[in-house]
């Protein structure tokens, strides 16, 4: 039988998004609507839980390419020239401590994240569904990035405290202006630390739904292997 990757939600029914590697259910074995959005629920849900967990851990963030925090633009580009001029010993703790201090913030985001997955109805499972590569980033950014920077910010400034990250930030910064490299400080290293944290969480999350979605049946979950099985 030829299958189509069709999930029944609404009025209508909607084509999965290209990340969904493998067919949502053919018609004649379409879950209900009750189900389909329960198991983007427990997609995102998983997916969350599993990125905080990856990245809310030592080299959480300093050990994973796609989401290392590195220093703001202007401050990255001079960095080449410093070490050249000897502070490498300077960038590499400016490195660390800045992604020291996302790893242990994150573990805070988990219960604001699991609580939006949940709230999903019917039209965010749509959008979700027809949304494309972005849409779990965007659904959990929407919901949750404005709240979570206010939340992220006082642990962040803690971790920095503890690492003196401010006075390493301003050494290399200050060691950059000195060689004529920066003509001024314009971004709290705090605030971008804060951003950057956010950035990579809601890439990870997007990367464990994919996970979900390519072997739903691997998760154990009888619904989730319903929803995106074959």
């Amino acid at each position: 039988m030829q299958r189509r990757p069709l999930l029944l939600l609404g009025a209508g029914a909607f084509a999965a998004p290209a990340f969904a590697r493998k067919p949502l259910k053919a018609p004649a074995e379409t879950t209900s609507n009750a189900d389909a959005a329960s198991g983007i629920r427990a997609a995102l849900e998983r997916g969350a839980e599993a990125a905080v967990e990856l990245l809310g851990r030592k080299d959480g963030f300093l050990g994973n390419p796609k989401v290392r925090i590195e220093p703001p633009g202007y401050v990255k580009n001079a960095s080449k020239l410093l070490r050249l001029a000897g502070q490498q010993k300077q960038i590499d703790e400016l490195v660390t401590a800045m992604n020291r201090a996302a790893e242990a913030a994150v573990p805070e985001a988990k219960a604001m994240l699991v609580t939006a997955a949940r709230s999903i109805g019917i039209a965010d499972a749509r959008r979700i569904v027809t949304g494309g590569d972005d849409s779990v980033t965007k659904f959990f950014a929407g919901k949750t990035r404005a709240p979570l920077v206010d939340k992220f910010l006082p642990v962040v400034r803690r971790e920095t405290e503890k690492v003196d990250l401010a006075a390493r930030f301003n050494a290399v910064s200050g060691k950059a202006a000195g060689m004529g490299l920066l003509k001024g400080k314009n971004a709290s290293i705090e605030r971008h630390v804060t951003e950057k944290a956010l950035d990579g969480l809601y890439l990870m999350i997007g990367e464990e739904e994919k996970k979900i979605r390519k072997d739903p049946v691997g998760t154990g979950s009888a619904l989730l292997a319903r929803v995106f099985g074959r």
